[in-house]
């Protein structure tokens, strides 16, 4: 397998669309890769490769629309080469030819983001529209790239991998927690603080950045390890008896380093609320009861977050069966003034507590909404009112 150049080709401006898309054929065949080279040449600008180093020396030298290749060739495997690509751009969609895939292979092969497996042999029409499709879709992603880097979006980070990767790495080194105070709504007293990370490092400075380098480059859990260690290591609060709710993707929950003695959080879960929120589901997490059973044995508590915002329905309650659910705050927002949101709140603080489940109202701003809240039952608030994020662990109290 060749090694992962440390720099990636020079990226210049973006520039409309050649009439042909360039596409790299690799294959070992040359009666096949002759063959192919006529089907698609009135279509495509054609570059071709008949083993995994010529392959690999193109592609860290041009750029290229689209990747065709066989996956056993001498040199790199057609999975090598993906493995390449992905080193330097997200969006060119790559396509892999064979014979008979293993399973290893293929699930490796999709892990990277091979865009289909063509099985040999195959009928031209099949090829020509994997390969329309793929054209189509790398434009898309292109431009999709170039729209916010033209509006200056803190999402438009370089399409390469390898800066990606970078910023995403830079991001975490420079990762800090934020607390905001949660407090019961009977007495004012402070009770938890939320842990919300932040990154002092420019290309990502909010957490929606962030988040969106994980997905991309399918790394929640080392995001998810860093934002629990961080915690772990500044959570100090004054009242010694206060907990810390910390966020999860729903990914996390498949992280075995949750679930360690030895893990960051381990030594006081018995004051961590673990919070998944509604807006993500579940539906891909096997076994979510007993994994929260598993969470619950170590001394955490859960949380559902942003009810009334997500698409989860009942799912997150059945599974999750959590101690505590944190209303949304566009069910909150002006319930001093909207009798309707203020039934509805009053519902949902009812059901919950027939459940065994403690409330939180989220984005309290005015000490009108405080009081509509206490109305409706809920048990504790959350909001600018009390006080804003901070690197200070500082109770709250009203502004």
């Amino acid at each position: 397998m060749p090694e992962s150049p440390t720099h990636a080709p020079p990226r210049t401006e973006p520039s409309p669309s050649p009439a042909r898309p360039r596409l790299l054929l690799v294959d070992d065949d040359d009666l096949l890769l002759r063959a192919l080279q006529r089907t698609l040449q009135t279509r495509y600008e054609i570059v071709s490769a008949t083993d995994g180093t010529r392959a690999s020396e193109l592609l860290t030298s041009e750029s290229f629309d689209v990747v065709l290749t066989d996956v056993g060739l001498p040199g790199a495997s057609g999975v090598d080469l993906l493995r390449l690509v992905r080193a330097y751009d997200l969006d060119v969609p790559v396509l892999l030819m064979t014979g008979a895939p293993e399973i290893d292979s293929v699930i490796e092969a999709l892990d990277l983001g091979a865009l289909t497996y063509i099985r040999k042999p195959f009928e031209r029409e099949v090829l020509e529209r994997a390969l329309a499709r793929a054209s189509a879709l790398g434009r898309l992603g292109r431009a999709k790239r170039d729209a916010l880097a033209a509006t200056d979006s803190e999402l438009a980070l370089v399409g390469d991998r390898a800066g990606l990767r970078l910023r995403f790495e830079l991001a975490l080194e420079a990762l800090w927690i934020a607390y905001q105070p949660i407090v019961e709504t009977r007495t004012g007293r402070t009770i938890a603080y939320e842990a919300l990370m932040r990154t002092r490092e420019p290309s990502m400075s909010g957490p929606a950045a962030l988040l969106d380098a994980a997905d991309r480059l399918r790394l929640h859990g080392r995001l998810g390890r860093r934002v629990r260690e961080r915690v772990a290591e500044t959570f100090r609060p004054p009242d010694d008896g206060a907990l810390v709710f910390v966020n999860l993707h729903s990914k996390d929950l498949l992280d075995d380093d949750l679930y360690a003695p030895n893990a960051s959080l381990s030594a006081m879960a018995e004051r961590v609320v673990l919070e998944l929120t509604e807006r993500e589901s579940l539906d891909e997490i096997a076994n979510v009861r007993r994994r929260a059973s598993d969470l619950r044995k170590r001394g955490y508590r859960l949380a559902v977050d942003d009810l009334g915002a997500g698409y989860a329905g009942l799912a997150s309650f059945a599974n999750l069966e959590p101690e505590i659910v944190k209303l949304d705050m566009s069910l909150i927002r002006d319930i001093d003034t909207s009798e309707v949101r203020a039934r509805i709140v009053h519902r949902m603080t009812d059901l919950c507590r027939d459940l065994g489940m403690k409330v939180v109202a989220e984005g309290i701003e005015t000490t009108q909404e405080l009081t509509r809240i206490r109305e409706v039952g809920c048990d504790y608030a959350q909001g600018y009112l009390f006080g804003r994020p901070s690197q200070e662990l500082t109770p709250g109290s009203l502004l």
